[in-house]
């Protein structure tokens, strides 16, 4: 996406404040701050970054990076987390998008060939080494992983990962990061095997979701159970079992693709 280049729009627009990866939201409505961007209610020497990185319902959509959080009335730094299934998808991914590309600008101030300082491209999102021999450019950073529902006649596959064994456990499908020259395909049975020491038939692309913690591509599976007993990878779980579709645990939020797929076993089994 081209972004732009100029900072005069004296339209009212969509306020994607972070600092120190966090962002800031309001605890009611819409959550994201909305105004005219003239009127933001802090220093302009606070701020780091401001562009345009998209569109929402006409609006456009800003990310403001400040150099320091600092109380301004509008809302409460906090994780992006907090609203994940109370906001329109369409404005919790342009959130995402902001966090994003704020992450990828402080962590990509030096080329990575010649060690240059870099600086902002203006027309795209990306950082460009100044040094001629060099030109290094580079662009914000995307993970592809995937998440898959593995069911088994009227049951489903889920694990209690270690960062969901918590006071609340939460109960999920299994997921992991694609492998350099591997098909997502093929990123499933190796993660179901590593993980659960299942094997699986029929895998099915179900949908995709932007996931922000920091800068993953979640895509979405079902794959049928093939053969293999549990045995768990006790570095990355805690437990994983077969459930009854109609006696299932504490699951993830509404909102996530992991909930998606969970929900599309159940009403088709």
């Amino acid at each position: 996406m081209k972004t732009d280049p100029t900072n005069s729009h004296q339209r009212d627009a969509w306020w994607f404040i972070i600092a120190d990866n966090e962002i800031v939201l309001q605890p009611q409505g819409r959550f994201i701050p909305y105004g005219n961007t003239n009127d933001l209610p802090f220093s302009t020497e606070l701020v780091k970054t401001k562009i345009k990185i998209g569109m929402f319902e006409s609006s456009p959509c800003y990310l403001i990076s400040l150099s320091e959080q600092v109380d301004m009335g509008l809302g409460e730094y906090t994780s992006l987390r907090s609203i994940l299934g109370k906001v329109d998808d369409q404005l919790f991914y342009m959130a995402g998008r902001a966090l994003q590309i704020d992450l990828f600008y402080k962590t990509h101030q030096f080329c990575g060939q010649c060690g240059s300082k870099m600086f902002r491209i203006k027309w795209e999102f990306a950082m460009q080494c100044p040094n001629d021999e060099c030109s290094h450019r580079c662009y914000p950073r995307i993970s592809p992983c995937m998440i898959v529902a593995i069911r088994k006649d009227k049951q489903i596959l889920l694990a209690l990962h270690k960062r969901h064994n918590t006071d609340n456990p939460i109960f999920t499908n299994l997921a992991g990061f694609t492998e350099a020259g591997e098909t997502m395909e093929q990123c499933v049975e190796r993660e179901v095997f590593e993980e659960s020491n299942l094997k699986v038939k029929n895998i099915e692309y179900v949908a995709s979701q932007p996931w922000p913690f920091p800068h993953s591509i979640m895509m979405g599976f079902v794959a049928d159970y093939a053969s293999g007993e549990i045995k768990i990878d006790p570095h990355e779980l805690t437990s994983a079992a077969w459930y009854d579709i109609d006696n299932l645990p504490a699951l993830p939020n509404i909102g996530t693709i992991a909930r998606k797929l969970i929900n599309k076993v159940v009403d088709e089994a």
